[in-house]
């Protein structure tokens, strides 16, 4: 357990934090943490190692276990309203639901008879639809899948019909999409473009779009991040998105304005809320997985 060093840009970031709580490091063993997903009912959570092709566990009071030995190149998962875990596969390409018995149903595959590239995050709306980015980080290398060519031949966002199951296109526009998550009242959604992950000059920036009969509109950048860039985000119940950077996790108002920064040793990838009041931010960061107690809860799903 460590102190947390923070950077305020904002007052109102300071009254989010509490002073005294440590900076758990939970585990670190990991080649590249992703994923992290908090499950209520059984209060553990879940993390990709993406390199490993594998998934593990944190219980309070039990440590760290693996959940699943052979996950597909797991990356990004979220759960549904029927509490089940829902991931995108590199491997595989394509997104599963895991079902309360343990079998695995294909959401998404393919799109328009073509194989998507390597679905990287995924949220889930209340009406059920689930919304996924499809980078190529899973198919320019075997390092976090295996090496192929698009057949789409770009990246794109995709959304799964509650009712029929159809892939429908919903952004087409990005370089990397990357990380995304709705605002509370599902206004907005926000996706990342971490393209310059890999292409120097190219889009490290948030980008908020409204969200209008299943359909996204008047797209613009919500904020550019100057440290690295943007993988995975949540938002808390106030609307305020707390998104991962090189440097640590970076917390923005609504409006774009920067709060401040959670600093972390190491390249931050995702983060989630998670524990009982939803007050416990879990953060994977290269290696190792994280936890710090703050005052204000993510939002509701």
């Amino acid at each position: 357990m460590n102190p947390p060093d923070f950077e305020i840009h904002d007052a109102r970031f300071r009254a989010m934090l509490q002073p005294d709580a440590p900076l758990d490091k939970l585990y670190g063993d990991c080649l590249w943490a992703e994923g992290p997903v908090y499950f209520p009912a059984g209060d553990y959570l879940v993390w990709s190692d993406i390199p490993n092709s594998r998934m593990l566990r944190w219980v309070p009071g039990m440590g760290v276990s693996t959940f699943r030995a052979n996950s597909n190149f797991s990356n990004g998962n979220t759960r549904d309203r029927d509490g089940r875990l829902v991931t995108c596969e590199h491997g595989t390409r394509r997104v599963t639901r895991t079902e309360h018995d343990g079998s695995i149903t294909v959401l998404a595959s393919a799109w328009q008879g073509k194989r998507l590239n390597s679905p990287n995050d995924v949220v889930i709306k209340s009406d059920g639809s689930v919304w996924f980015t499809d980078p190529d980080y899973g198919i320019i290398s075997d390092h976090e899948g295996g090496l192929a060519d698009s057949e789409i031949g770009r990246c794109n966002v995709y959304c799964v019909s509650p009712r029929t199951g159809e892939v429908a296109l919903i952004a087409d526009d990005f370089v990397k999409p990357n990380g995304l998550a709705f605002s509370p009242d599902e206004s907005r959604l926000y996706i990342a473009d971490s393209a310059a992950s890999h292409i120097k000059g190219a889009p490290h920036h948030i980008r908020v779009f409204d969200v209008v009969d299943g359909t996204l509109r008047n797209g613009r950048v919500f904020v550019e991040i100057a440290q690295g860039v943007p993988d995975g985000m949540r938002v808390d119940e106030h609307g305020n998105v707390w998104t991962s950077a090189l440097d640590g996790v970076h917390c923005y108002a609504p409006d774009g304005t920067l709060l401040g920064k959670i600093l972390i040793p190491e390249v931050v990838a995702n983060l989630t809320f998670g524990g009982v009041q939803r007050n416990r931010l879990f953060i994977t960061a290269n290696a190792s997985l994280y936890s710090l107690d703050v005052v204000v809860r993510g939002a509701a799903v």
